[in-house]
């Protein structure tokens, strides 16, 4: 009987340990769905025509090389050869200097006129034969002394800038763009930039070159490049980040559809939705290399001559994934 027991024992033992699971393995891989097996939509032509789709064939297109940099929002100077004002400028200090070059100009301005009264009272004299020629030459030379400092005291005044008061208020603003000196020999200095917000759907602007004292960042190995932009309706403000596009030499040539055919998922992917057959659209992986007056130049994804739709292709996203759009 005592046999019979430990006998048992061993192969309950022997059944646990084939019965153990094995440890889990640190990393696990399953096949997931392939861009190849995208869904083929089959429409009926009554469907087509409820959803509005318009179609467009996929032609030859150019577009001016561009390069996409980090922008400032600065304040221009008064004059070609001051420097501009921009978020990282002590405008405390800025203010205090433009106060006691406002208080120079004026005594200046007010010594000018009273060295040009006592010039023209000598002159007068001279010419009635009542005053000394001396007199009339030592005023003659006080006043182009005076007029001298005078005129040092307006460009002193004009080299600091608008007044800090009004400085949110400028009709004109520039934009400071940042390039890496390397790309300076590729960049149209003569062709204006598109300026665009960041984070925000307005429309982009074009913004003028223009002559600025030279600066650049010799720690990130930048030159800054300076462009005029018109702020009349405020849209603007001193300091503000955007992202300006600046053209390069040379064209860059491609396959173009128009900007309505483009589709951008969650993950910032491009499609279209090409017409393979009749009453058939697969939708299909593209990459955009440009966009600009309503066409899209492709990098790659399509083949000469497509169909793809322009006109209801968000409708088309949302027949496939089951959601209104």
């Amino acid at each position: 009987m005592r046999q019979t027991c430990l006998l048992i024992l061993t192969l309950l033992a022997g059944c646990g340990e084939k019965t153990a699971k094995p440890p889990a393995p640190p990393a696990h891989a399953e096949t997931i769905a392939h861009e190849g097996d995208l869904l083929k939509l089959t429409l009926t032509p009554q469907a087509q025509q409820r959803l509005g789709i318009v179609l467009a064939r996929v032609g030859g297109g150019s577009a001016i090389a561009k390069r996409e940099v980090a922008g400032e929002i600065v304040v221009p100077p008064l004059t070609a050869n001051g420097v501009p004002v921009n978020s990282t400028s002590n405008l405390q200090q800025i203010g205090s200097q433009q106060a006691a070059a406002d208080a120079e100009l004026t005594r200046a301005t007010a010594q000018a006129r009273l060295a040009r009264i006592a010039f023209d009272r000598t002159e007068s004299l001279v010419r009635e034969e009542a005053g000394s020629v001396r007199a009339r030459d030592e005023a003659a030379a006080a006043l182009a002394s005076v007029q001298a400092a005078l005129g040092a005291a307006r460009q002193q005044r004009r080299l600091l800038g608008p007044a800090v008061s009004s400085l949110g208020s400028q009709p004109v603003l520039w934009v400071r763009a940042s390039v890496f000196g390397s790309d300076m020999g590729e960049v149209r200095r003569e062709v204006g930039v598109t300026v665009r917000t960041l984070g925000e759907g307005g429309a982009p602007r074009i913004a003028r070159p223009v002559q600025a004292p030279p600066s650049a960042n010799t720690v990130a190995g930048t030159v800054d490049l300076y462009y005029a932009l018109d702020n009349r309706d405020r849209a603007f403000r001193v300091g503000q980040r955007v992202a300006v596009d600046l053209p390069l030499a040379g064209q860059t040539d491609g396959l173009s559809v128009p900007s309505t055919a483009i589709l951008r998922d969650i993950h910032g992917g491009e499609w279209v939705y090409q017409k393979t057959a009749p009453n058939t659209f697969v939708r299909q992986r593209v990459e955009v290399a440009s966009e600009t007056g309503g066409r899209a130049l492709l990098a790659r994804g399509l083949a000469a001559g497509a169909q793809v739709v322009t006109d209801g292709a968000a409708e088309l996203f949302g027949t496939e994934f089951g959601a209104a759009h």
